[in-house]
């Protein structure tokens, strides 16, 4: 899970997000889903195609393997203390302090945009929304990849890496069927269960999807 903003009970994602800061890249460290996703859109995207990194976190593994491919980057995220650590650890991408209900993308978007457990901090309007959103921004040709947590959850309560926090989502049927309606062609997904390192670590089931826009 990374950033986005609040839940009705606990605290924002800003919040617990600069609270963790650089810890979360030691948790969720070697997803097997995202780094597929990455090279993924490292097969699909040309030399030099500007890709927008939603929730960015530390920059690591996303901006930087997107960067060394020879991608134009660009990382928001909600949380200062993110955007600080990611402005270190991957200089050659751009990364400002930005929530995803009110960014806006510049004139014609990216090429690619991806979203690696953006938006569970939330509510699921606001998920539903800010799924759209993200479709829009991808250019004519594009592609995005997203991970997140599925299930049909609103507003529930959990304790997170020592934080409390209150987190939506949306089933798997219900991202697909976002997705389509927002213009994408979903070319792949898959659900995978993985367990993040730490001892008080529980597994996670993970939804993972591809999706390009027609040309």
């Amino acid at each position: 899970m990374t950033s986005e903003e609040r839940g009705s009970g606990g605290a924002s994602a800003a919040e617990v997000f600069d609270a963790v800061g650089a810890r979360y890249e030691e948790v969720f460290a070697g997803v097997p889903g995202q780094l597929a996703a990455l090279d993924w859109l490292a097969g699909c995207l040309p030399p030099g195609a500007r890709v927008l990194d939603v929730g960015s976190g530390t920059g690591r593994p996303a901006a930087e393997r997107l960067v060394r491919a020879g991608f134009d980057v660009t990382g928001i995220d909600v949380s200062a203390e993110m955007v600080r650590v990611a402005r270190e650890r991957v200089p050659g991408a751009r990364f400002e302090r930005a929530d995803v209900r009110t960014f806006e993308p510049p004139a014609g978007g990216y090429d690619a945009v991806c979203a690696f457990f953006p938006l569970l901090v939330m509510d699921q309007p606001e998920v539903a929304d800010s799924l759209t959103r993200m479709a829009s921004w991808v250019a004519p040709g594009g592609a995005l990849a997203l991970a997140t947590v599925p299930g049909d959850i609103r507003g529930l309560d959990i304790v997170w890496m020592g934080h409390r926090v209150t987190v939506s989502s949306l089933s798997a049927e219900d991202h697909l069927r976002l997705l389509a309606g927002a213009g994408l062609e979903v070319v792949h997904h898959q659900t995978a269960v993985y367990r993040p390192h730490g001892p008080d670590a529980e597994p996670e089931e993970h939804l993972y999807v591809h999706a390009r826009r027609p040309a």
